[in-house]
């Protein structure tokens, strides 16, 4: 909008075509002399005069100067918005170092974080990233925000990526889609290998082949059970490297999901390891 208001001023103000001139502005047109001095051109006579009438330059000096006035904000609003201001830097700028290994910073969601938190409809988490990972913008219908607190499919709550070692995402499903039991444990849902039929295209990003699933483990932390695959998948948008780690608590099943390429998986697969490891709900 700025942009196109001072487009219009500089075919007022620079227009050698008095015809082109709105209404309001024919009687004059400006150029500049080398001197900086303005000369005025009347259109129906078309001759040029180094006098210049007061009235019109008092007109004119108003009329730039209210135009600044009001094209200041408007370009200052036009530059600034809610996505140029998403973190676009590296987590280990605002996170704090892991206090299991400082080579990792931790990142444990809040309500400030996701809808779904804000909602009460997904428990806290955590887990490590590397400090040099970036955290990546979600868009609005895969954040499922505009669901919010009853949403029918999964969602995505926040993604972190680094183009050298891979991408993690976190995968909220209702626990509703996958059983009828209230505040159901993830054994309630059923095996390691029942689970991952129902989620596996959240992990690969299209489809899922039950031939894709390398290894299962499950895994006990305190009260809480979560179930961990090792997944080959050479035909997912995420990459062809999947690491999963999943459990159920409250009225949603979490998945957590790190990826890599198979550039990314020789040099990164310890690293990916490490972030699933440290996912806790």
């Amino acid at each position: 909008m700025a942009a196109s208001a001072v487009s219009q001023l500089a075919t007022i103000f620079s227009s050698s075509n008095s015809n082109s001139l709105p209404p309001s502005f024919r009687k004059l047109s400006v150029t500049w002399t080398q001197n900086n001095r303005i000369i005025t051109n009347t259109n129906d006579k078309k001759q040029s005069s180094q006098s210049v009438n007061d009235d019109h330059l008092t007109t004119r000096r108003d009329f730039l100067k209210s135009s600044s006035a009001m094209l200041a904000p408007m370009i200052v609003t036009s530059t600034t918005s809610p996505a140029a201001e998403a973190r676009e830097v590296e987590v280990g700028s605002f996170l704090p170092p892991s206090p299991t290994d400082p080579s990792f910073v931790l990142f444990k969601a809040t309500t400030k974080d996701t809808p779904a938190l804000r909602a009460g409809n997904v428990e806290p988490y955590q887990f490590v990233i590397p400090p040099t990972w970036k955290q990546d913008r979600i868009a609005n219908i895969l954040s499922g925000n505009y669901c919010q607190p009853k949403c029918a499919e999964p969602w995505i709550e926040v993604k972190f990526e680094n183009e050298k070692q891979g991408k993690i995402q976190v995968v909220a499903s209702p626990l509703i889609r996958l059983t009828n039991k209230p505040n159901a444990t993830i054994e309630d849902i059923g095996s390691p290998e029942k689970l991952i039929a129902s989620l596996g295209a959240f992990v690969t990003g299209n489809t899922y082949d039950s031939d894709e699933l390398i290894e299962t483990a499950i895994e006990k932390l305190g009260d809480q059970t979560y179930y961990k695959y090792v997944l080959e998948t050479p035909f997912a948008l995420t990459g062809s490297h999947n690491l999963a780690k999943a459990t159920a608590k409250g009225n949603t099943v979490i998945l957590f999901v790190v990826s890599a390429t198979d550039k990314q998986w020789p040099s990164s697969q310890k690293t990916l390891k490490t972030i699933l490891d440290s996912f806790r709900v």
